[in-house]
């Protein structure tokens, strides 16, 4: 067994010390570092009072088959205590095929919704308020053509844009990397995307217009570290194509979102998200000039991580999950 003297290394290998003390932390003046809670950095939360204040949206990821019966599943699900709606889209959705193409023959309606026209998202929000929910939709090389299939249905409804929330993922990079579901080259990927970025400042400035993703590679094989240096790599690539496509930083990094996996390792996990907020706030602050509050918050979801369960045991998984979503909280995941 080794002894309290014996280093530990958490499963992104970085070493924890057998036991903190004031003198091995002395020379830190803390309070300074890491801020109040709703201040800069916002190592300690994007809100001054967090959970006590408001309550994170409750939404599952839901999607299957044709329109009719994810709008069934969507509808059971605002009923019995849901406070958003999640959609997942089939793979032909995401990859930009209409449902009765020959390749998408063995794949629709499989591992999401087929979404085709606009007669498909009517349907899909078919007496679903529009207007009085909030709508994460993970799409990401068509997430341009189905925001605006989204935005029409609402209209359709009489919803303002400018009342719509939600989030679409939008986050093409990462699909190069770790996912695969990428259609255009990158620089016309990036086009569309920094499109989506002046469209919604001026048509639907409620709207979170990208989720920039960690979860993706963290659930290929990266650890914590690695996971915040390859999404802050995308993140800091589309605020640079937004300026340069002519936008104003704080015009559009307000509704910047993004999307971290949470892994087993308690207090790594939590520390990552503080470490993340802070670093993300001196980002936008030193490197690009952000002046706007919301500019510097880094507001994201967090997900639980599928790389750390294995199938044959379901009871342990529970648990597992169940930490991961407390450290999540504790991390002040959105």
């Amino acid at each position: 067994m080794p002894d309290a003297e014996t280093p530990r290394q958490t499963s992104s290998e970085i070493e924890v010390e057998p036991v903190y003390t004031q003198e091995s932390l002395s020379g830190l003046d803390l309070e300074s570092r890491l801020g109040l809670p709703g201040e800069y950095p916002f190592t300690r939360g994007v809100h001054p009072t967090m959970y006590r204040g408001r309550p994170w949206t409750m939404r599952q990821y839901k999607g299957f088959g044709a329109a009719e019966d994810t709008n069934a599943r969507i509808r059971f699900g605002l009923s019995h205590g849901e406070t958003g709606v999640s959609i997942a889209f089939d793979l032909p959705t995401q990859m930009g095929y209409d449902s009765d193409d020959p390749v998408a023959a063995n794949e629709v309606g499989k591992v999401g919704v087929a979404i085709d026209t606009l007669e498909d998202m009517r349907t899909l929000f078919h007496e679903v308020p529009m207007e009085e929910i909030t709508t994460s939709m993970t799409i990401n090389s068509p997430a341009a053509m189905l925001l605006l299939l989204y935005e029409l249905a609402a209209e359709e409804q009489g919803a303002d844009p400018k009342k719509l929330g939600g989030t679409i993922q939008n986050d093409v990079l990462k699909e190069y990397i770790a996912r695969g579901t990428f259609i255009f080259p990158p620089k016309p990927a990036l086009r569309l995307i920094t499109d989506t970025f002046a469209y919604c400042a001026l048509e639907l400035p409620r709207w979170n217009t990208i989720s920039i993703s960690g979860y993706h590679m963290r659930e290929a094989g990266c650890t914590a570290v690695q996971e915040i240096a390859f999404t802050f790599a995308d993140g800091i690539a589309y605020v640079e194509a937004a300026i340069n496509a002519g936008l104003h930083v704080d015009s559009f990094a307000p509704r910047l979102s993004f999307f971290w996996g949470c892994h087993n390792n308690f207090f790594e996990e939590i520390a990552k998200f503080r470490a993340a907020r802070r670093l993300w706030a001196q980002i936008m602050k030193d490197r690009f000039g952000a002046q706007h509050p919301n500019s510097l918050k880094l507001r994201f979801h967090t997900q639980t991580d599928g790389a750390t369960l294995t199938a044959q045991q379901p009871q342990n998984n529970v648990v597992r999950v169940a930490y991961q979503a407390m450290a999540a909280a504790l991390g002040g995941t959105q």
